[in-house]
């Protein structure tokens, strides 16, 4: 991963060259709406402080637990025994972005969405959030903390929300399968499981067979490190992709075919 130092200047470098985050000069109608209506959507939703008031106990509870890290591993531990608050500072999404993906599934309706990395469940719970009327299908590798985020999900009287305990690399292909047996598609699928180039892109082609013209994928993180900016300058470039949005921290695709041309934005958030 980049060091401090390093993600700063790439930080600085965005800026500078993103568009201003208010929609002026942008001419395609579907980003103008996702500007202004979902990114600069300044309201306060009820869930905002019942699932923040989760992440304030998580942040306190000092509970240990033994982690199976199937991913690129935490940016500061490094043995398998960590305390809930630990992960809770170093592996939770700020709520800033969670809250802008609880404005997406509400503003476009998703019904079928998958999280791959639910952690202790706060952006879950967002999702899941976002409407009612959905399935939330979320893949967790860590069995402990799995039971964490379960635990979290039943204390805000979640039930749109199905939690897959185990390495992606098998429960991703099975859910899949299930989805193209059944001629479904995913709606929105956020990527926060395994910050590495390679399993990244295998996900992401896994994924295709079971996405479609309205749906969108959230990949976190696409700056963390050499291996991700590759990992997501090769899906921007991908035929089925015909939009993308970088936020620096988050990103995300869209395949809507009425697209004319492919299109790139750098927009401030």
């Amino acid at each position: 991963m980049f060091s401090k130092i390093q993600l700063a200047k790439k930080y600085i470098q965005y800026f500078l060259r993103a568009s201003n985050g208010k929609g002026h000069g942008v001419h395609s109608p579907f980003v103008f709406d996702f500007i202004s209506k979902i990114l600069n959507d300044k309201q306060s939703y009820p869930c905002y402080k019942t699932i923040e008031n989760i992440r304030s106990e998580l942040l306190k509870n000092e509970t240990v637990l033994e982690i199976e890290d199937f991913g690129a591993g935490s940016r500061t531990h490094v043995t398998n025994k960590r305390s809930i608050s630990s992960i809770a500072h170093a592996a939770l999404k700020p709520k800033k972005y969670s809250r802008l993906l609880f404005r997406i599934i509400q503003h476009y309706q998703s019904k079928n969405i998958l999280e791959l990395g639910t952690c202790l469940g706060i952006t879950t719970s967002y999702l899941a959030n976002g409407n009612a009327a959905a399935q939330v299908f979320t893949m967790e590798g860590a069995q402990q903390i799995a039971q964490v985020a379960n635990e979290n999900f039943e204390k805000l009287s979640l039930k749109n929300i199905r939690l897959i305990q185990g390495n992606f690399d098998e429960t991703l292909p099975h859910l899949v399968y299930r989805f193209t047996e059944e001629n479904k598609n995913l709606d929105f699928v956020f990527v926060d499981g395994n910050h590495r180039q390679e399993p990244t892109l295998r996900y992401f082609h896994e994924l295709l067979p079971v996405l479609n013209d309205y749906s969108i994928v959230a990949f976190d993180d696409i700056h963390w490190s050499e291996g991700m900016e590759n990992a997501w300058n090769e899906i921007i470039q991908h035929p089925a992709v015909t939009l993308s949005i970088d936020l620096f921290f988050i990103g995300f695709v869209f395949f809507r075919k009425e697209q004319k041309a492919k299109q790139h934005f750098t927009i401030r958030f």
